[in-house]
């Protein structure tokens, strides 16, 4: 600890990145050929989460649609955060648990991915649009905090905890996560494009 409370931040950051890195970097490759395999085989990728997670959630969306570090064609990713209309609708005439799982049962199919970004790890929309994606046979991965290691992961194909229940620390973690992911899997989708990927037929 210094008296600079901006250094101490820093410090702090740097040590949860590390850890996530060292204890999840297996499972982040893993993730990063599930979305370029689902993207190369002609399916989609839908996200959710709230508050600064639904923000992640459509930023990593418009990476895919658009462009992250090369340009190629779009590639179909849905942020499930984003219908005002629909959230709205089901929220009024269901329940705001089911805002999530209700458009996976309406627009996921087997071979899709589900990446559903939550630093709490109890949210229940989100622990619900998990099931419901598992039940449609849709690819489910995660990015959560230290709570939730128990609650989350177990719903998932593919989970990465940040170790850590500071949620200003799990947010800057998942956002370093989410464009390695975007990087990696641009990547590897034009490999596969290309024939040469792991994988390419």
């Amino acid at each position: 600890m210094t008296d600079d409370p901006i250094l101490n931040e820093l410090q702090h950051h740097l040590r949860i990145v590390e850890q996530t890195v060292s204890e999840s970097s297996p499972q982040i490759h893993r993730i990063a050929d599930a979305l370029s395999a689902c993207f190369h085989g002609g399916q989609k990728l839908l996200l959710c989460g709230n508050g600064g997670s639904a923000a992640d959630a459509q930023h990593v969306a418009g990476e895919f649609i658009n462009r992250f570090r090369h340009d190629r064609e779009g590639l179909p990713a849905l942020a499930l955060t984003t219908d005002t209309s629909v959230l709205t609708a089901i929220g009024n005439d269901s329940s705001f648990s089911q805002i999530f799982s209700r458009q996976v049962e309406a627009l996921a199919s087997p071979g899709d991915v589900l990446l559903a970004i939550s630093t709490g790890g109890r949210s229940a929309n989100v622990l619900a649009a998990l099931r419901s994606a598992r039940a449609r046979g849709t690819t489910t991965v995660d990015l959560t905090g230290e709570d939730g290691r128990k609650s989350m992961a177990p719903l998932c194909d593919y989970c990465v905890v940040v170790p850590s229940t500071d949620t200003a620390r799990i947010q800057e973690c998942h956002a370093f996560i989410l464009h390695v992911l975007c990087g990696m899997a641009e990547a590897r989708f034009l490999e596969l494009k290309r024939g040469r990927g792991r994988g390419a037929k």
